[in-house]
């Protein structure tokens, strides 16, 4: 009882600490400013003082000016009790004592909602009407250019899919230009069009999927005569609330082209229900005719032949795991049918690396870490469980956080995780202190897991000294993030 009281007691004065002005904009920032997310959020955080330990405010130009806005409310609050107070006992008047504390107790919680208001001001009555006119201005950009328009959605791996047709389409003389990093909303499309010189032969463009009606609505804006859909898992299903309704959504770009010109990862199992006869697939085995074999990996690369009839390609790879080959193909043939040559697209494949994140590999202290910190579905937990019992070590460990935003479906997803990690039998399994952990456990032990199992409490210091935790010899797959508005 007493260390219940003494936890509440220290959660509340944390409301009250110097760094509390910072702890708001960091909130704020980790949910990129949308004032919904960050209000629940907010509501439900007892200890201010533990917010921020899995990463850091990072010092944008909008965190500074919130951060001094905060502060200088704040003051002004303070100043005002004061003021209040000495006036009002100078006047006799007793209910000012009480009504300047009030002002005082206060001024953590007005000023936390205070600061939304420009920012809902802000959205509605500028950013909102300068998107929609860019976004339209775009459509006609689209609707007007000549070259081939590549749209790349799905529940995972577009960024990757975008990066590596990118690089292997670029080997050629052909002039080709993509949405950058993973900007895959409208008004990402949007800057995008506004920037192109309207000469280019191919751009590719990334599709996000953070509601329904966003796939349909992005091929309306940016017309494509091409569509890739990378595969389908439990993503968003806080809004898409069903994997058949995430389905739907990425898949209606395959519709928008009649199922023309439409290729699709048939390697995602979730897929299946929403393939047609007219779609292509790609996969392990290969693409557009071309077969896929002698798949060797490596911690840095992946190597394979493509060929067709008499016609053979020697490919590598910087992009790690069997489950490259079927993107590396597609990338292959559709290079070739665009008026590449072997020997430009085989360039084009030994140019493609992981994008940051994604199955990204690094040394640390002789061990082999593979940042797969990104992903966030259980199909990436999938392949890089695959990838890791694949490779040879001295010793495996793998680190996550678990998955987030998987609405009705966390508790099934997590131990179906756990099953997997499991299955490549990692020496040991490191999880993060959080809701996902104890069903990730729960998994590992119905899939009979008998390596060490650790859990660790403080996420930023562990991966800060995570050369620490290594040794030479090791590989360690890290997958997943998991920001701190997620409980």
């Amino acid at each position: 009882m007493m260390n219940s009281l003494k936890q509440t007691v220290r959660a509340l004065f944390t409301l009250y600490g110097r760094h509390y002005p910072r702890v708001i904009v960091y909130m704020l920032q980790s949910t990129e400013y949308q004032v919904g997310p960050y209000l629940r959020w907010y509501w439900r955080t007892q200890d201010f003082s533990r917010v921020m330990y899995r990463r850091q405010l990072v010092e944008t130009r909008a965190a500074r000016w919130l951060r001094l806005a905060l502060i200088t409310g704040i003051t002004l609050q303070l100043a005002c009790a004061v003021l209040l107070i000495v006036l009002w006992r100078t006047n006799g008047l007793v209910a000012g004592d009480l009504f300047g504390l009030a002002l005082i107790v206060s001024y953590p919680v007005v000023w936390a909602h205070l600061i939304t208001i420009p920012l809902l001001l802000g959205r509605e009555l500028i950013a909102k009407p300068k998107e929609r006119a860019l976004i339209e201005q775009s459509t006609r950009t689209f609707a007007n250019h000549a070259g081939i328009r590549i749209a790349v959605a799905g529940s995972y791996g577009k960024t990757s899919m975008k990066e590596l047709l990118l690089t292997v389409l670029s080997a050629g003389s052909k002039k080709v230009a993509a949405t950058p990093a993973n900007k895959n909303v409208a008004i990402s499309h949007a800057v995008f069009a506004r920037k192109l010189d309207g000469d280019e032969d191919i751009l590719i463009i990334e599709y996000g999927e953070g509601a329904p009606g966003d796939v349909a609505r992005f091929a309306r804006t940016t017309q494509p005569t091409h569509a890739i859909i990378t595969g389908l898992a439990p993503a968003h299903l806080d809004k898409y609330k069903t994997l058949d309704a995430a389905g739907k959504d990425i898949f209606s770009l395959a519709e928008y082209l009649g199922g023309k010109n439409a290729y699709v990862n048939a390697e995602s199992p979730a897929i299946k229900p929403f393939l047609k006869p007219a779609y292509e697939t790609y996969g392990v085995n290969g693409a557009l005719g071309w077969k896929a074999k002698n798949i060797k990996l490596t911690p840095t690369t992946t190597s394979f032949e493509l060929t067709k009839g008499t016609r053979r390609l020697k490919l590598t790879s910087g992009l790690l795991g069997a489950h490259q080959v079927g993107p590396l193909s597609l990338a292959a043939a559709l290079a070739l049918e665009f008026g590449l040559t072997e020997r430009q697209v085989t360039q084009g494949v030994a140019a493609t690396v992981p994008f940051e994140h994604r199955m990204q590999p690094y040394q640390l202290s002789g061990a082999w870490i593979i940042d797969d910190t990104y992903n966030g579905n259980i199909e990436g937990v999938r392949v890089g469980t695959e990838l890791l019992a694949a490779l040879p070590a001295k010793r495996k460990l793998y680190i996550t956080p678990g998955l987030v935003e998987q609405g009705k479906e966390t508790k099934a997803i997590h131990i179906r995780m756990g099953e997997l990690i499991a299955t490549a039998k990692p020496d040991v399994v490191i999880l993060m202190a959080n809701s996902a952990a104890p069903y990730i456990r729960h998994g590992l032990e119905q899939a009979h897991y008998d390596g060490e199992v650790r859990v660790e409490h403080e996420p930023l210091d562990f991966y800060t000294n995570l050369d620490q935790h290594v040794a030479a010899g090791d590989i360690v797959l890290m997958q997943n993030d998991w920001t701190d508005n997620y409980a």
